[in-house]
């Protein structure tokens, strides 16, 4: 009977514990802090005029490039930061300065069968280390998905949309590397960090 007893103690512990757990989680992924408010008026301010990139953690007014597209699209890149995690994440604003909406190319997305499955993306971008003589390609996550901004297929103009896309970081030696999308010009991005 006392075997009874100390076994659905434990189990009320462990459930009292992941409940503590869980509670503490979610109170901390909430985002409706008083310092939450900083980072809001930068976002406002690029939504209003739509020209301008936001300015985050890493990220200057300046891009570190502008890569000039098809029908007018125009992508700046804003930050190429190495994570500790081994990868670099390379952000940047896609633009229409084009007179007419654009049709995203599907070239865009690369010519692999796994990142085409996924919709329009990013994943056709790379990173060359010219010194190493090494190409780096979008990441991908367990289902195959690529590890940049997905899902878009027009860009209305003057229209902007923020992007993110992540490699797997070149050796810490390497502080430049050239970036490459289908259809845009090449141009050579300075990794922080």
């Amino acid at each position: 009977m006392s075997m009874r007893f100390t076994a659905k103690a434990r189990r009320g512990m462990v459930a009292l514990t992941v409940a503590a757990g869980l509670a503490i989680g979610v109170a901390g992924c909430g985002g409706s802090g008083g310092d939450d408010k900083k980072p809001d008026s930068p976002t406002s301010a690029s939504r209003t005029n739509g020209s301008d990139p936001s300015t985050q953690e890493g990220q200057s007014d300046q891009p570190l490039a502008e890569l000039k597209g098809s029908d007018g699209l125009l992508l700046q890149i804003t930050s190429a930061q190495r994570d500790t995690g081994g990868f670099v994440t390379v952000n940047g604003t896609l633009k229409n300065d084009g007179a007419q909406t654009a049709a995203i190319p599907s070239a865009l997305s690369g010519n692999e069968t796994e990142i085409i499955r996924n919709g329009r993306s990013l994943g056709g971008a790379t990173l060359v280390d010219p010194q190493g003589k090494k190409r780096y390609y979008v990441l991908r996550d367990t289902e195959g998905r690529p590890l940049t901004t997905t899902g878009f297929s027009t860009l209305k103009t003057g229209a902007t949309l923020a992007v993110f896309m992540q490699f797997p970081a070149p050796p810490t030696s390497v502080t430049e590397v050239d970036f490459q999308l289908p259809t845009f010009t090449s141009a050579t991005v300075k990794i922080s960090g």
